[in-house]
């Protein structure tokens, strides 16, 4: 591994990756962003949660039910009257999780076996009788078979029951969660034996949020970390610096050794060092062969390593030891002591043209003074370092309001909002390199998406509570966003859709910007009343 990017340095971000972020909508948001902030739209992760009683049931013939075990249904929107009252228990379960117990009283399941009978005579073709015609009972029912008019039965008995069942949590139930619990042979005994029907229904229902205490969004006391690489004049600094660097030619130093502002080729190898001769062992990360090391990164490098090669000459070798440091970035070397080596195959000097205004639009296109160079990079710098501690304020302020409430997550919700974040990541995957069609179908695999989901459980949950909480915020202060914004990021959203020829639902589109718009609404308000303090790390 390159020493640069593994062993030796502490990298500062360059200048070139504080780029303008777009305002679209579309842009997915890396994972420490803010999920609401403007120039961070994302309208793969949705902050609120989808609450109705509309659902969808098989409405297939009854000549083609099926006989699986029903493990997971979508509720009916019939609501015809029934013959009789449905007896429901609803019993609590963990993870806003309601298990409702339905007993369908034999009334109801007569009823549905003589529709049964209507539409099988209707559909059936039986050896002389006239189609639609009435057929005797037990010639139909010999016809068609009893085991197959018996499933008929049961998927009607859910289809007209089923919306009924779930009249206690209409409005709490969140979308595609209800499933039936019973096994359809467990049903087929029952009605054989009873003629009636009963079965459990486990839907999953909006969880409750508890603050720590009343009205504690109110009292938040934030303590925000601002990276030191941040700092606009150190960035300003840096990358004036880097952008004159460039500008000279690099020559070959004959009649010294190494000084500040030298680049030098060299090949490093690296052991441990220990009394025990045979417990000595190579630093894999710490080798590199042909390294280019710019002296003016010393700050970046493993302390005392540029000191300790001040002076080397081209074609000499020099080993010295080092400690790495305990607040090391890679744990496992981390108060290491080392024994370096390092061999100089090649140095330079920069010959450096004249600091004047005659390279002023080779510093920045256009421009024609050194001072406005530095003046516009400056501002640059400025803008970025403020986008930087905005986005470090709003993470802060969502982790905190994590730390605030106590929320039972129903496993349909963790693993929707699991699944578009994976699919967020994906994207992003594809966008940065081309896979195959062996290679996708690995990465969206039902185990890969198991396994991320099981490796970001605790990321995942702290963002359910992040966007709950916010939402529950966004309701007790009654904030508000303005129709005209909403409609102008709509029609932003819908112009970078047809742009990039994707399909889109304008009502889910709609859904998902008021989403956005309430929950940077709900983050501006925070800032405004909430206590923050700023350290530098």
């Amino acid at each position: 591994m390159e020493l640069s990017t593994q062993t030796l340095f502490h990298l500062t971000p360059s200048f070139s990756s504080f780029s303008s972020t777009s305002n679209s909508l579309l842009l997915l948001r890396s994972n420490n962003t803010s999920p609401f902030k403007k120039s961070n739209y994302s309208l793969n992760l949705s902050s609120h949660i989808h609450l109705s009683h509309h659902y969808h049931i098989n409405n297939s013939s009854p000549f083609t039910v099926s006989a699986s075990s029903s493990s997971s249904v979508a509720v009916g929107t019939e609501n015809d009257h029934l013959p009789a009252e449905l007896k429901v228990t609803q019993i609590e379960q963990p993870n806003s999780t309601v298990k409702l117990h339905v007993e369908v009283p034999p009334l109801v399941c007569q009823d549905c076996y003589k529709r049964v009978i209507v539409e099988f005579t209707k559909q059936a073709k039986i050896p002389g009788f006239r189609p639609g015609k009435s057929v005797p009972e037990s010639i139909l029912v010999g016809y068609v078979g009893s085991k197959n008019v018996k499933k008929a039965t049961i998927e009607s008995i859910l289809r007209r029951t089923l919306s009924h069942a779930m009249a206690s949590v209409t409005g709490k139930a969140l979308q595609d969660s209800v499933r039936i619990a019973t096994k359809f042979s467990e049903m087929e005994e029952t009605y054989s034996s009873l003629g009636s029907l009963r079965y459990d229904v486990i839907v999953d229902v909006a969880p409750e949020i508890k603050w720590i205490s009343d009205n504690a969004h109110r009292n938040l006391k934030v303590v925000v970390e601002i990276d030191s690489d941040i700092d606009a004049q150190k960035t300003f600094e840096q990358e004036f610096r880097r952008r004159y660097k460039s500008l000279g030619a690099l020559k070959v130093v004959t009649d010294r050794g190494l000084q500040i502002g030298d680049v030098a080729v060299i090949d490093i190898s690296a052991t441990t060092i220990d009394q025990d001769e045979s417990n000595i062992k190579n630093i894999p990360s710490a080798e590199s062969k042909g390294f280019n090391f710019d002296t003016e990164d010393g700050d970046n490098v493993l302390p005392g390593f540029l000191d300790s090669i001040i002076g080397i000459g081209r074609g000499e070798t020099k080993s010295f030891p080092l400690v790495f440091p305990e607040n090391w970035k890679q744990e496992n070397l981390r108060g290491v002591h080392a024994l370096f080596t390092v061999e100089c195959k090649e140095l330079f000097y920069r010959d450096l043209p004249e600091l004047d205004d005659s390279i002023a639009d080779k510093l920045i296109s256009g421009c024609t003074t050194v001072d406005q160079v530095k003046e516009l990079l400056l501002q640059r710098c400025l803008e970025v370092e403020q986008t930087a501690k905005e986005q470090a304020t709003d993470n802060a302020i969502l982790n905190q309001l994590s730390k605030m409430v106590e929320i039972d997550i129903p496993e349909s919700l963790f693993e929707e909002q699991g699944r578009q974040l994976y699919g967020a990541s994906l994207l992003e995957i594809q966008a940065k390199m081309t896979l195959n069609e062996q290679q996708l179908a690995s990465l969206s695999s039902p185990k890969a998406v198991n396994e991320y989901l099981h490796h970001q459980k605790d990321n995942i949950t702290n963002l359910i509570k992040q966007n709950l909480a916010v939402g529950d915020v966004y309701r007790r202060e009654n904030l508000q966003v303005a129709t005209e914004e909403l409609v102008k990021e709509v029609e932003n959203s819908i112009v970078e859709f047809k742009r990039q020829n994707q399909e889109y639902d304008e009502e889910r589109v709609k859904e998902q910007v008021q989403e956005i718009l309430e929950g940077a609404k709900v983050l501006e308000w925070l800032r405004e009343h909430a206590e923050i303090q700023y350290v530098t790390k």
